[in-house]
């Protein structure tokens, strides 16, 4: 049977990206088939608000997970810049700041807040833990699985059963005497993820978080998360493979000699593999493959341009408290009841919050008259604000929600955040907020879900697991997006892997 393209690609996110410039470098002919208008997904960049020369990575901030690999592999043109602040967490009139690299700044900070060096040491002690963690761990991502007891070995039995085998309430409470250090850790256990510290699914979302690379650094893209898309549509064009927009996958028939592709253009292509950068909701729409069950999505993610940052009550200079992390009311306490508050149905009362500055590390994504007036953008992502939530009366409980996000900000502003926003051209203040229906409308992510399905321990804990980790129940169709194991975050993980069990399948079957 002849084939229109050896491999054909659904979605047109990094991951997607990342997949096709692996197997066109092979030397296969892959067509890349987006739904809409223009590539990229969550990991785009856009104008956001008219007339305002903002350029906003509007739903995905910062990296930490895309290896140092793929950019060497794949000779991509994209950069990533250090933040000098790790996070500032406020509380009443003083807080905790923590740079980038744990200095004496650093642990004073922690020391006076706690009243004690003992958490301070305890901090240092922790991440130096899970730093051993990550430096292990980070290389295996692509790699095939690893069987748990293989990764079990390498890690060690007393890091296993501190990171792994004990829920992470147990592992931060045995480290962490005070509330609200101990909620700033806990924060990498949640992100995106409707869970308390007591489900060992916080252990899974808080390695996902920390081992980046090895080092688990957050870094920010230069020029806006739309830099990495430009880098791998560049780099997929050079390599011959074929760019549809506007094209949506309708229906996929399966074969034992390939598959046959129907499309909303009424062109039906075939291809031998078929890889799926899309969640796999959508996979189990087009071609029948069931997906797992998922929790919603439990973020609102909210952007704001401001006419100049904010000032603290707590007197810390905004370009450091805004420079990294910017903790709102995420104590242990705070996040713990907000959880269970949610869970039962009810807006948590206080709705923990997080958010930076991408502006302070990177002003290129202004236009040079915004720079010169002191401009500057925020970008927020709420916890614990799970779809269910808006599922009744959506647009009233977003404005509930927003206003007790906003309400949180502003107790630790000398002035409401809302007086400082920019207006756009229209006159309407630059602020956007998207709950998890509204991410699923516009980015196909179910419930909001910016994993695409619970997240998964980044070994085989199952053996249908497959290899790669990226196999489903049909040989010729994989996971390439963020729903495979070993696919959360922006990191191009996922669209590595498929392509190696893609490359291994078209081996077989020529």
């Amino acid at each position: 049977m002849s084939h229109d393209f050896e491999v054909a690609i659904v979605g047109g996110g990094h991951n997607a990206l990342v997949a096709a410039c692996y197997l066109a470098k092979a030397g296969k002919k892959v067509v890349v088939l987006e739904k809409n208008q223009e590539f990229g997904g969550a990991t785009k960049s856009v104008y956001a608000f008219e007339g305002v020369g903002a350029k906003l990575s509007r739903y995905s901030y910062l990296v930490a997970l895309f290896p140092d690999q793929i950019k060497q592999d794949l000779d991509l043109k994209f950069e990533t810049l250090s933040r000098t602040v790790s996070s500032y967490t406020p509380s009443g009139n003083t807080g905790i700041l923590i740079n980038r690299s744990f200095d004496a700044e650093s642990r004073e900070s922690i020391t006076a807040f706690a009243s004690n060096i003992e958490e301070s040491d305890a901090w240092e002690r922790f991440y130096k833990r899970i730093g051993v963690f990550a430096e292990v761990l980070a290389p295996t991502m692509l790699e095939p699985l690893k069987d748990e007891t293989e990764v079990k070995a390498l890690i060690g039995e007393e890091l296993w059963d501190e990171f792994v085998v004990q829920p992470l309430e147990v592992t931060l409470s045995k480290y962490f005497k005070n509330d609200l250090v101990k909620g700033i850790v806990l924060t990498d256990g949640l992100i995106g993820t409707f869970t308390s510290a007591t489900e060992r699914l916080s252990n899974i979302c808080f390695l996902y978080h920390l081992i980046g690379n090895g080092t688990g650094e957050w870094r920010v893209p230069k020029g806006g998360m739309g830099k990495l898309v430009e880098a791998l549509l560049q780099r997929a064009t050079s390599l011959g493979v074929e760019m549809r927009v506007g094209t949506e996958v309708l229906g996929v028939n399966t074969s034992k000699d390939g598959v046959t592709i129907k499309l909303n253009t009424g062109e039906e292509l075939s291809a031998k593999v078929l890889l799926s950068g899309a969640a796999p909701k959508v996979l189990e729409r087009i071609a029948g493959i069931n997906a797992p069950t998922l929790r919603d999505g439990s973020q609102v993610k909210m952007n704001m341009v401001l006419k100049r940052l904010p000032n603290l009550k707590s007197g810390v200079d905004p370009r450091r408290a805004f420079a990294g992390t910017f903790h709102i009311d995420e104590s242990y306490e705070q996040l713990e009841k907000a959880y269970h508050q949610a869970k039962s149905g009810v807006i948590p009362d206080v709705i923990p919050s997080e958010m930076y500055c991408h502006t302070l590390t990177d002003p290129s994504i202004l236009s040079e008259s915004m720079q010169e007036a002191g401009n500057h953008t925020l970008t927020l992502f709420a916890l614990h604000t799970p779809a269910s939530l808006f599922d009744k009366d959506h647009d009233l409980v977003k404005v509930e929600v927003t206003k007790r996000i906003l309400a949180g900000l502003n107790r630790y502003l000398v002035e409401p955040i809302e007086e400082l926003l920019l207006n756009d051209a229209a006159g309407q203040p630059c602020i956007e907020v998207k709950t998890p229906q509204e991410l699923e409308a516009e980015i196909d992510l179910p419930r909001g879900n910016i994993f695409h399905s619970d997240l998964m321990w980044p070994w085989r804990t199952r053996g249908e697991q497959g290899k790669w980790g990226v196999e489903t129940t049909h040989d010729r169709i994989f996971i390439a997006g963020a729903g495979a194991v070993r696919g959360g975050g922006v990191s191009g993980i996922a669209g590595h892997n498929a392509a190696m069990a893609a490359l291994e399948r078209l081996a077989k079957s020529n």
